[in-house]
């Protein structure tokens, strides 16, 4: 009889035993799954990401048609983006800017995705960047000093040389533009960028189709929408005379302006050194990121 009682009260124990470690199993299998998701979620709300150096991330996306990153054709080891909207959106400063190119030294070259307002090129009327001009001084000195991360852009050589009127030769314009040249942080885009930021080369390949085609051209052409549409935009490329900038104007073709004390809409251009890891696809939704 005290056999019975006790071999009764082992298996009730065997089974407590078995019902504790089952139910001991599922709280760890749940906890763990909690865990997970959480880690998902933080993850996700997070940006987790280490970054990739700047030429590693964006050079894998190359194309050659339609929007994107081209390599450009007129200078060894530069990539041109190109296109009407391609996916070249960068936070930096805490801001919208836009990635014009990557340059053969591994640099970004960047403008901001809207103007900082209308100011004069030089109050003077002289179009001698390096003179220097007023709007020279004032984002080289003011300006730089107010971007967040200015220690992230580096001096860096600027084609500052005088370009010929509705020419049609792309290659001898640039040739130009890279004869005469400047040192510094802040600056503004060059003739020839704009133009080089047609994915419509056939129609909109050079000076002069550019301007023939203005209202066909600014459809392929990012840079045009950031200019405000209804007001010129100032660029860094002079006439052969003294007080001549050509401009961006606001149906999309490139004109002088002969008094460069007019204020006109200015979009600041740097160069970001070449050691910088992003995150992000690039996107409107999702830009590039700096994470060192």
């Amino acid at each position: 009889m005290g056999r019975h009682r006790r071999t009764r009260r082992n298996k009730k124990q065997r089974r407590i035993i078995v019902v504790s470690l089952i139910s001991f199993l599922f709280i760890m299998i749940g906890g763990y799954a909690a865990f997970q998701t959480n880690l998902n979620i933080t993850a996700k709300g997070n940006i987790m990401c280490n970054g990739t150096i700047v030429k590693d991330l964006l050079l894998k996306n190359v194309v050659d048609v339609g929007d994107g990153l081209y390599k450009d054709e007129y200078e060894e080891g530069k990539y041109t983006y190109k296109g009407a909207n391609p996916n070249n959106y960068i936070t930096f400063s805490g801001e919208t800017w836009r990635i014009i190119s990557v340059e053969s030294d591994g640099t970004l070259k960047i403008m901001r995705n809207e103007s900082i307002g209308n100011r004069a090129w030089d109050d003077t009327n002289s179009n001698d960047w390096t003179r220097p001009a007023t709007l020279n001084t004032y984002l080289n000195e003011e300006y730089l000093q107010t971007l967040l991360d200015f220690d992230k852009v580096i001096t860096h050589t600027w084609s500052t040389g005088a370009v010929e009127l509705v020419n049609d030769d792309l290659a001898d314009q640039i040739s130009d533009e890279n004869g005469t040249t400047w040192n510094g942080h802040v600056g503004l885009i060059t003739a020839s960028e704009y133009l080089r930021a047609n994915s419509n080369n056939e129609q909109c390949g050079n000076f002069k189709l550019a301007n023939e085609n203005a209202q066909l051209c600014l459809t392929t052409n990012w840079i045009y929408s950031i200019g405000p549409g209804n007001d010129y935009v100032w660029t860094l490329s002079t006439y052969n005379n003294s007080m001549t900038v050509f401009r961006i104007s606001y149906w999309g073709n490139l004109n002088v302006n002969n008094q460069v004390t007019y204020l006109s809409y200015v979009v600041p251009t740097l160069y970001l050194t070449s050691n910088l890891k992003l995150c992000g696809q690039g996107t409107k939704e999702n830009p590039y990121v700096i994470v060192n």
